[in-house]
């Protein structure tokens, strides 16, 4: 769909917005400037104004800060990411696990180049099979390529491969329960005679012998946490345990999947990192362990050595198989300006001797030189691939590298929008270039990742300076000293802003615009209007680690086709970089924090917490001073967590109006003060709970008002900030990108009344907060972005803001009243697009009723709410349908549907995939 032209008419009281267009920047003076100048300089400097999408002389540009432009050809998949892939013992094929398109497994003719088959349940699959869970590791095939496994959630998947290459005859073997504990099985490796499947069972901390031919469990060792990958050698197994070795007596431990395994208190990540190897002509032996780095995960064999990619430590271990221990580490951190970041996450060795390592979140193939284990490596350079490579393997001459991410979200679809589970992936292949061509390259995928020298400076002279809103170096002083980070779920900037004739919206699908959202159409006049911000995560799991950890670590990644194990990390060690969160970040800078339900996952409540009794306990709240009649329990499997956070603010739950937890907050913020950095989680722009859509993300609306407004009108406002955000924008449609997201800066050092058009993401917006409160960025990833200074003025304007009252009912939708009656809303603007009525025509009251039914088993309110539980593409239409009254299909469709017939439902929900 072409991107609607942005209109300049004087509507709504915005013509202050459009006084104040801010300045572009354009991306050839500024990579120009930086060549001159030697100036230190970072990502999204060199974006300007391009948009996720656009195609330029870097590359085409993604949301993560990044320009994708591969070296060698490119394959592009249409229907999901990529979670692994090996090659057939001939060559001649690709398998290939995918996810989030409704296929299980591709088949990729490497020949001629193209997709052969698709394996899912969805009604397009060549191959129909029951479910679309996949594993991190496999698909495997026989030394003979007669067969194909792949990994699920309680076993394989087994198929025979026609002469073609295709797959048929698609059987189940079983790997059955320990207790909780499912199988979500890991690598698959055959004996030399096929005879024999060895598994590493992830979920249960084994290794299991299963006979191919009946499909009965022959042998069990126990290994370390989280088993992985798998290589055989001779007689030897060679098994990565992510989660490292079994935890000593009294050792500091984090949960993971039940297991507790070692991990620190404060960042809560594993850590240890192990190698498991068994030898399978004796069987009844113990495994031996070889310490390596941490969050071992690809292992690959050649040449007497094993190599182990350790993606939080950012190297690889090479393990002499003679000697039976490393005797080689090789680092994996091309850029000084971070150690960690990286990830190598695929290996590979070709008969010349360079060893390939992909880099996932740099999108590029580290190369060296290896000549024998013993001998150091000598580093070459980087070849740029697509966005985020997995899987790398020699194919005769070529080298081939799978893409989880692809060109991003940019599936080809019929759709009037784009949305963020339009998920691509992608193949791309090359003969490897001379040395020469690499070190050429090497600057590109500099270039296309902003690393750039200095990007980090810390200053030496602290006191020196006059303070400004984002200081140029990381310790000079600022004007801010409150930061409050308010994080939202899950809207487009179409969904909210595409009203707002001043931005580049589209009206067509603003599904909640200002007499849903007054305040945050007033903030975005009054504050600025930010048209060209991007999330980068695809979902919740990912994106509220992007918010806390400036970055979605390779396990949560490599786990999105099979979520059983975790789908919010907050409770699991495996999700945790070594390197911490934005509070430990703050806490180290001597800064202090405060949680507001932020990345907790622990919730009980009182008896009678129903929605309806804590609104009305709410309006008693306001209007006697007293406190609440229903205090919440909340809490955080993370102790440096746990530390900081505020008792009784509740998490992720649908049933508890954002109301309510504004006003907890409240109490303590008139009582106790604020923090440097506070954190909030505000979620009912979610949906799913008792009242409406359009009321729920109305009372999302107003809690922010009112929260903005209690700040800006105390004597904290003259040095706080205020950053609005959605964890993810995956809950609707934008008409430039899926991953467009609203955003807002609200402080009296941010501009005011402008349009701010300049390309941004989450991970800028996170370095921004680390640069005010001289926090060390986490990664590569906030390493390399820009503070977004240019949305913030040395001279500020100290008017506050005063919240407006809801214009949609706030117990619209619901089938019980409380109490304390009906909400009554304010006057809606006549000029503005009427609120939702929440009722639903006769003609529409059979295919709604069907859709209560199915809103009924999603798991969107109480202590076990589960945030993207719902299956997306059904969310998103249930919303629609509820924000147009049951009267307007889904755009680019032509009927409204049941629940069962929405296109995409067999996308899996969070509780496979998000």
């Amino acid at each position: 769909m072409q991107v609607t032209r942005r209109r300049r008419r004087d509507e709504k009281g915005l013509t202050s917005l459009l006084r104040r267009r801010l300045p572009l920047v354009t991306a050839g003076t500024t990579a120009v400037a930086v060549a001159l100048a030697g100036t230190a300089v970072a990502s999204t400097h060199q974006f300007g104004t391009e948009q996720v999408g656009q195609v330029t002389n870097k590359g085409q540009v993604v949301s993560s800060d990044q320009y994708i432009a591969p070296y060698g050809d490119r394959l592009v998949l249409q229907k999901g990411k990529i979670m692994s892939s090996t090659v057939s013992p001939d060559g001649s094929h690709l398998a290939a696990s995918v996810t989030d398109g409704g296929m299980a497994l591709a088949i990729i003719d490497l020949k001629n180049w193209k997709v052969q088959q698709y394996v899912g349940n969805n009604a397009a699959a060549d191959l129909r099979i029951p479910g679309n869970d996949v594993g991190q590791e496999g698909p495997t095939y026989s030394p003979d390529g007669s067969q194909v496994w792949l990994g699920q959630s309680d076993g394989y998947r087994k198929f025979t491969v026609n002469p073609d290459g295709s797959l048929a005859n698609p059987t189940f073997v079983t790997i059955p329960a320990d207790g909780s504990k499912r199988a979500l099985v890991g690598a698959a490796v055959f004996s030399p005679d096929s005879s024999t499947v060895y598994s590493a069972v992830n979920g249960q901390n084994r290794v299991v012998a299963i006979d191919t031919a009946t499909g009965t469990i022959k042998q069990s060792w126990a290994v370390g946490n989280a088993p992985r990958g798998m290589v055989m050698v001779g007689s030897k197994l060679y098994v990565s345990n992510e989660g490292g070795r079994p935890a000593k007596p009294g050792e500091p431990t984090i949960n993971s999947y039940g297991t507790q395994v070692p991990a620190s208190q404060v960042t809560a990540a594993t850590t240890t990192g192990t190698v498991s190897v068994i030898d399978v002509s004796n069987p009844a032996a113990a495994p031996a362990s070889i310490d390596v780095g941490l969050h071992p995960t690809a292992v690959y064999a050649k040449n007497g050595a094993v190599f182990v990619t350790n993606t939080a430590t950012n190297n690889v271990s090479v393990i002499d198989t003679r000697r039976g221990k490393v005797v080689q580490t090789i680092a994996t951190q091309p850029w000084p300006e971070a150690s960690v970041g990286y990830e190598p996450d695929g290996v590979t060795l070709t008969d010349d001797g360079h060893l390939l390592v992909s880099l996932g979140r740099a999108n590029a193939v580290a190369v060296y030189k290896y000549n024998n284990p013993l001998e150091p490596v000598s580093y070459i350079g980087l070849l740029p691939t697509d966005y985020f490579p997995a899987e790398i393997a020699t194919v005769g001459k070529d080298i081939v590298v799978s893409n989880t991410r692809g060109v991003d979200a940019r599936r080809t679809t019929t759709a009037a929008g784009h949305a963020t589970h339009d998920t691509t992936s992608s193949l791309t292949k090359f003969s490897l270039p001379d040395d020469h061509t690499i070190r050429a390259n090497t600057g590109k995928v500099f270039d296309q990742n902003g690393w750039t020298k200095g990007s980090a400076q810390v200053a030496t002279d602290k006191g020196h300076r006059n303070p400004v809103p984002v200081p140029a170096k990381l310790g000079d002083p600022s004007t801010i000293k409150h930061v409050f980070l308010i994080v939202k779920e899950n809207r487009t900037y179409d969904q909210l802003y595409g009203d707002i004739p001043a931005g580049n919206g589209d009206p067509a699908l603003a599904q909640y615009g200002e007499n849903v959202t007054p305040n945050q159409h007033a903030m975005a006049k009054q504050f600025g209007l930010y048209d060209n911000t991007y999330d980068v995560g695809t979902n919740s799991a990912e994106g509220h680690n992007w918010l806390m950890q400036a970055d979605n670590p390779e396990y949560t990644e490599s786990t999105a086709g099979q979520y059983t194990r975790s789908y919010d990390t907050e409770n699991d060690a495996l999700g945790h970089q070594k390197s911490g969160f934005i509070w430990t970040g703050a806490q180290a800078a001597g800064k202090s924090v405060k949680d507001f339900g932020e990345f907790q996952s622990i919730e009980s409540k009182p008896a009678g917490a129903s929605w309806q009794n804590l609104y009305c306990d709410t309006k008693n709240m306001v209007a006697t001073g007293q406190n609440t009649a229903y205090p919440i329990q909340t809490g955080s499997a993370i102790p440096s967590l746990n530390a900081v956070s505020v008792p009784g603010f509740p998490l992720f739950d649908t049933s508890v109006p954002d109301i309510y937890k504004s006003e907890i907050w409240k109490r303590d913020f008139e009582k106790n003060g604020p923090a440097n950095l506070n954190m909030f989680w505000l979620s009912n722009d979610h949906t799913g709970g008792p009242p409406s859509g359009a009321a729920q993300v109305a009372d999302n609306d107003l809690a922010t008002g009112k929260i903005v407004d209690e700040i800006s009108h105390s004597k904290y406002w003259k040095d706080s900030a205020i950053f609005i955000v959605e964890d993810d924008s995956q809950a609707g449609l934008d008409h430039v990108d899926g991953h467009r997201a609203p955003i807002q800066i609200i402080s009296p050092w941010a501009q005011h009344g402008a349009v701010d058009s300049r390309y941004y993401t989450q991970i800028t917006m996170i370095r921004t907060i680390e640069q005010i409160l001289g926090m060390k960025p986490m990664n590569q990833k906030d390493t390399a972005a820009t503070p977004m200074a240019t949305a913030f003025t040395t001279k500020p304007d100290y008017t506050p803001f005063t919240s407006v009252p809801n214009r949609t009912s706030l117990t619209a939708g619901l089938s019980t009243l409380p109490s304390c009656g009906a909400d009554v809303p304010a006057a809606q603007n006549p000029t503005a697009a009427p609120a939702p009525k929440a009722t639903v025509p006769a003609d529409q009251q059979a295919v709604a009723a069907k859709w209560d039914a199915w809103k009924s088993q999603q798991r969107l309110t109480g202590p076990n709410a589960k945030a993207d539980f719902a299956n997306p593409a059904q969310m998103n239409h249930f919303d629609w349908y509820q924000a147009h009254d049951w009267s307007t299909p889904y755009p680019g469709e032509s009927k409204i549907f049941a629940p069962a017939d929405v296109p995409g439902a067999v996308i899996p929900s969070a509780e496979n995939d998000g």
